[in-house]
């Protein structure tokens, strides 16, 4: 079977699980259902096929390259100026194995630290509040979205899954079951713009144009949630509603104020990205040791990752990848779901050449691009019920279905991409 049609499959099987997981499918009419279906599917292959194929619009990757690359430049000045070789400046002795010079913590993780700093100033100036605004009434109109929905929903292209829903905190109270709903499942479906450049650095030696491929898997991955959103918890039409403004609780006072607000949450981010990457690697490890010890008399030797891999082997056929390279896509896609897409991320760019070829690394590209993870999980069940009390228990009622709603979106991109890819 052509690998194209594999992820037309996808496409269609995709909605299709979540319609089959919805609370209320009687509630869906035969003519809303070929609505929602329609313009999420639309919206997402229009994008994806306007920014992949448009030479102008194509242009855009590179620009994204050089912009990551400069934001990576600049990180390393300032860390160098403090941590020397160890952040990449010459090493004052002779280097043996130059290879193992790159160490994550002080070459690639600071970069959370500009971005999280320019992110709060491009709101200080007003900038990010007009691009969001702007794509939020392009999802108001296309997916009949609410307002806050709408609004909700474009601020996670920017930024994280608990910092979009504070823009419109106010409105979170009164927002009705399938528009919390779809607000958490975007959440789920997407990464913050802190950690993107992060991502396109560490994959940019593997995956050729990665930034601009991680702003594409950003932005289609929006429609793609709010389509499985509106057929898992079907809401009322709330399709002109008005658009909720894009607040902060506390915005910065000046440029300065945002600069020392960004940085400061930019260090929080660091040191938890840090020190969960720590602990997640040792739980792999002691997994598989585990493993190793229970099925060494049996003559195996199973792995958490090998597992992992046959468990969402189907997935991956489904997005488009050969049967042959499955197991090792189904392995990335199962890492990144039950510890996080930034050691799936690793891994991928760690990945053999003979194990994946350059589609496959592409469409994984686009499938891992998610918070979708037990541990975004808790923090999204945390931080929500901290901001709406009231609906504590609503949300966490909510919380597995998100999980599986963001996890379908960003397969649904990834199908998305192999669809329009050829084989």
């Amino acid at each position: 079977m052509p690998l194209q049609a594999q992820s037309l499959i996808g496409l269609i099987a995709f909605p299709l699980i979540a319609w089959l997981l919805s609370e209320r499918r009687r509630a869906l009419s035969s003519l809303r259902l070929i609505r929602i279906v329609g313009a999420g599917l639309a919206l997402q292959l229009g994008v994806a096929a306007l920014m992949l194929n448009v030479p102008a619009l194509r242009g855009g990757f590179d620009w994204a390259a050089s912009l990551v690359g400069a934001l990576q430049e600049a990180t390393a000045t300032g860390m160098q100026l403090l941590f020397g070789y160890l952040a990449g400046s010459p090493p004052p002795f002779a280097t043996t194995a130059p290879e193992y010079s790159f160490i994550l913590a002080f070459q690639a993780l600071p970069l959370i630290l500009l971005m999280s700093a320019l992110s709060k100033l491009l709101y200080h100036w007003g900038i990010l509040q007009r691009v969001v605004a702007a794509f939020a009434f392009m999802l108001e109109r296309t997916m009949g979205v609410s307002g806050p929905v709408g609004t909700s929903a474009a601020a996670n292209v920017f930024v994280g899954m608990i910092e979009a829903p504070l823009f419109v905190k106010p409105y979170l109270a009164g927002m009705s079951r399938g528009g919390l709903f779809a607000t958490m499942a975007v959440g789920m479906a997407g990464v913050a713009g802190t950690v993107l450049a992060l991502y396109a650095a560490i994959l940019g030696p593997s995956v050729p144009g990665v930034a601009g491929h991680l702003v594409v898997a950003s932005v289609i991955s929006v429609p793609a949630a709010l389509l499985l959103s509106a057929l898992m918890v079907p809401d009322d039409d709330t399709m002109g509603e008005e658009t909720a403004p894009l607040t902060l609780p506390e915005p910065p006072r000046s440029a300065m104020d945002a600069i020392a607000q960004g940085t400061s949450e930019g260090v929080g981010l660091l040191v938890n990205v840090t020190a969960m990457l720590v602990v997640m690697i040792a739980l792999v490890a002691l997994a598989n040791m585990a493993l190793g010890w229970a099925t060494a008399p049996l003559g195996l030797r199973l792995t958490f990752e090998g597992l992992l891999g046959y468990a969402f082997a189907p997935l991956a056929w489904l997005m488009g990848i050969p049967w042959e390279q499955c197991r090792t896509a189904g392995a990335l896609l199962g890492v990144k779901t039950v510890l996080n897409e930034l050691i799936a991320y690793l891994q991928l760019a760690g990945t053999a050449p003979e194990l994946l070829t350059d589609r496959s690394r592409l469409i994984m590209t686009y499938a891992l691009c998610g918070f979708a993870n037990l541990g975004s999980l808790g923090i999204m069940l945390g931080g929500l019920s901290a901001m709406v009390p009231e609906r504590r228990g609503e949300i966490v009622e909510l919380g597995g279905r998100t999980l599986v709603a963001g996890t379908l979106a960003t397969l649904m991109t990834a199908a998305a991409i192999g669809l329009l890819t050829p084989g």
